[in-house]
């Protein structure tokens, strides 16, 4: 009896030590496997008289249950352990507050974009919408672009399948098309209503096409102030008498309500661009602050061709206006104070964050 005895607290002590379930089930074959100290007795008591066999076998049961009640309980106290790990490492501080989702915002440049809708808006301005894939006609020859000129080749624009050799498809270089658009509609729908025939040149009384164009753009450049894709924003303002001092009225106005500082200084530059003749590069000039007394381009503008206003159909001897085109993108940069124009097509909330 003594030898079970020691057989059952050897047991109790190999479980006791088993940290694992792996080590336990070990432990557990040491006595109870097919080759374990209790069945290593079991086996030897064939070789007992039939009264030392119910004696020897009841003991030898008592011993098996006892190691069995303490496999049990150890298996229990490692499957609780276990548990218990778990529930510590899952633990839900309820007296935390919730975690909401985080409310969004707008972009940056959206905001600014919102901004020049609603100063131009306030002069009459209407906003105009396009495809961004636009046909070679909409974006350079209806805008006065020969055939020669550098806009043209692959390495300035994306161009896409479908269209012709003649004719290609292509993503938008600025939303200028959107003006040519805008205007040839207009031009349908007085015409219509005057009943003057299609054919030939509009010369008859309308209203004046006054709109900008914003929207994505994309042209083949990628560095600290370009991006291939890009916003620009352009206006046009058509009709019997407008002149290039209604140009610096407007844009100036536009300036200085858009960057709040009625002291900002702009500059007219003359320049050359094929959609207008004459043609002007704005500068402005911030007062004070880290740009003070520096020059910084925002807009090229001009008095829109006649060739421009005729391949809007209408008579250039009777019509005439400006138009301007301003990178948004760029005005974002200048009223943030930002000097890498990746940084707002990056994606990182950490920085897009700041500006809600």
């Amino acid at each position: 009896m003594n030898d079970l005895n020691a057989i059952v607290e050897s047991a109790q002590l190999a479980f006791a030590q088993a940290h694992a379930p792996a080590d336990l089930e070990n432990a557990k074959a040491q006595f109870l496997g097919k080759t374990g100290r209790i069945t290593e007795l079991m086996k030897g008591m064939a070789a007992l008289s039939v009264e030392e066999k119910k004696s020897r076998g009841a003991s030898i049961n008592l011993a098996k249950q006892a190691i069995e009640a303490a496999l049990n309980q150890r298996r229990q106290q490692l499957a609780d352990a276990e548990l218990q790990a778990q529930l510590q490492a899952e633990a839900l501080d309820v007296t935390l507050p919730g975690r909401q989702r985080g409310q969004g915002g707008l972009h940056p440049v959206s905001l600014t974009l919102e901004r020049i809708e609603s100063i131009f808006g306030s002069m009459g301005f209407d906003v105009a919408q396009g495809p961004e894939i636009e046909s070679d006609w909409f974006n350079f020859t209806a805008l006065n672009t020969p055939q020669d000129h550098p806009a043209r080749s692959m390495h300035d624009t994306f161009y896409v399948e479908g269209g012709t050799a003649e004719a290609p498809n292509l993503l938008r270089t600025h939303t200028s098309p959107m003006q040519i658009r805008h205007a040839v509609q207009h031009v349908k729908k007085y015409r219509a209503a005057s009943q003057v025939q299609a054919e030939g040149l509009f010369s008859g009384d309308m209203p004046e096409i006054r709109v900008i164009a914003p929207g994505r753009t994309y042209r083949v450049d990628s560095d600290a102030t370009h991006s291939p894709m890009f916003h620009q924003c352009e206006g046009l303002w058509i009709g019997q008498n407008v002149s290039f001092k209604d140009l610096k009225f407007v844009f100036t106005d536009f300036c200085r309500t858009f960057f709040e500082n009625n002291d900002l200084v702009l500059r007219f530059r003359p320049s050359f661009f094929p959609f207008t003749e004459p043609s002007a590069e704005i500068d402005i000039q911030f007062p004070s602050g880290p740009l003070a007394g520096r020059w910084l381009e925002v807009a090229g503008s001009g008095q829109v061709h006649p060739n421009v206003i005729r391949n809007m159909g209408l008579d250039p001897e009777k019509y005439i206006g400006f138009a301007f085109g301003m990178g948004p993108d760029r005005l974002t940069m200048l009223r943030y104070g930002v000097n890498d124009l990746r940084l707002f097509f990056d994606g990182d909330i950490r920085f897009l964050s700041q500006f809600q």
